[in-house]
């Protein structure tokens, strides 16, 4: 069991799982739900089982998760046909407040292996077959899982998606989560520094995303995102994901990238800066500056009791009225296991703003020959924003 525990990259503490399962518990007593259901296959949008387990799923193996009220947990996961193992009270060393993990081999390549974890995770809710089922991440379960359930053995079962009774609990982060994701904060203004002192022309843009890949495997993520793309001053580039990152960087090209890589215990920031292999044109400091205007604007709003329908309509009042684009994606959201994480502020939103939040605001925006932005992390308290997680400077890098 030592052994096991000792390889796990930054263990959450028992004592901080146990608060989590309490006030779910809690929460489950009060919408008379019996047991909870959820599935994730990676760990970019897997943050319930990750909440609940210490274990990302990843790969795209499917990962299922079944919480009851009254008792420890059971897993289904990867591994041989044929596993079912009972583990002891205090777990194996990295499966904690879990009673059985059972296997099975399944792809989701091959589609006859649809069922083979459904009829494991049947196994798992057998005593609940006429109980009240609650889902969570209906959105990251497999059809095959529920739809296996719905006409077997638990037919009987009321199914009840309660993701918002979760999100409203994992959205708020502990002392010890907090701590973890500044953290993984203070791992990514390392991992931009690094880069910005080794990018040079004559690399291709995927060469400098592997740098912040390496930079921050070894200061303790396990994986991330890193979106990037060169570009002549005056051309306005999006960034894009490796598969456009094949462009060789030229002197006097501006870079932008965004770092968005998890950290230690698996909980995400993101930090995005561009740099200039030469000089910033008048137009590019122009428009950073007011995405600065923009970014704190935004800070302004997130107060506790907020409404995100009502805060994502005064940001957009803010941009028409300085004569930019109103935003159409998501510019501010929370993060935590997930890459995305509520509250999301834009209209459809009805989680509020509530202190202790990992809240990142990115003001985006594309002209004719600029592509601006800016991207960090912050942290809600009593009365508003009071601590800026990322301490990289905030300007446009003149490299050359």
């Amino acid at each position: 069991m030592a052994e096991a525990s000792e390889r796990i990259n930054t263990a959450i503490s028992t004592a901080e799982l146990e608060r989590r399962w309490s006030a779910v518990r809690a929460a489950m007593a009060g919408h008379g739900i019996e047991v909870l259901l959820m599935q994730a296959n990676n760990d970019f949008m897997g943050g319930y089982v990750k909440y609940f387990t210490d274990i990302p799923a990843t790969n795209g193996y499917p990962q299922t998760v079944v919480f009851p009220r009254d008792d420890r947990m059971s897993l289904v996961g990867q591994g041989p046909f044929g596993v079912v193992r009972d583990l002891p009270t205090e777990g194996d060393g990295v499966r904690r407040g879990t009673a059985r993990f059972m296997a099975t081999p399944s792809y989701a390549s091959a589609h006859y292996t649809a069922g083979y974890d459904a009829a494991l995770a049947e196994k798992a809710l057998e005593r609940f077959a006429g109980g009240t089922v609650g889902l969570l991440g209906t959105a990251a379960m497999s059809f095959a899982l529920v739809d296996h359930l719905k006409r077997g053995k638990l037919s009987k079962a009321k199914f009840v998606d309660v993701s918002d009774m979760v999100d409203r609990i994992k959205s708020v982060k502990s002392e010890e989560e907090l701590a973890l994701i500044r953290r993984t904060a203070a791992m990514q203004d390392a991992v931009m520094e690094a880069v910005f002192k080794t990018i040079r022309p004559g690399m291709r843009d995927l060469e400098v995303t592997a740098i912040a890949e390496q930079v921050g495997h070894s200061l303790g993520s396990e994986q991330g995102l890193f979106l990037c793309s060169s570009a002549p001053v005056g051309v306005s580039a999006m960034f894009g994901n490796r598969h456009l990152q094949n462009r060789v960087i030229q002197p006097g090209d501006q870079y932008t990238l965004l770092v968005e890589n998890n950290g230690a215990g698996g909980f995400y920031t993101e930090l995005g800066r561009t740099c200039v292999l030469g000089k910033a044109s008048q137009e590019m400091k122009d428009e950073f500056a007011f995405v600065l205007e923009a970014q704190k604007f935004m800070l302004g709003l997130l107060k506790p009791g907020a409404s995100c329908k009502d805060i994502f309509e005064s940001y957009n009042a803010f941009m028409r009225t300085n004569g930019r684009p109103e935003e159409k994606r998501l510019h501010c959201h929370g993060q935590g296991y997930d890459m995305v994480e509520r509250p999301l502020i834009r209209f459809d939103e009805t989680m509020p703003i509530r202190k202790n939040m990992n809240i990142v605001v990115h003001p985006t925006y594309a002209t004719a020959r600029t592509f601006s932005w800016v991207c960090d992390n912050f942290l809600t308290g009593e009365n508003g924003v009071d601590e800026k997680l990322h301490k990289f400077p905030q300007k446009i890098f003149e490299l050359g």
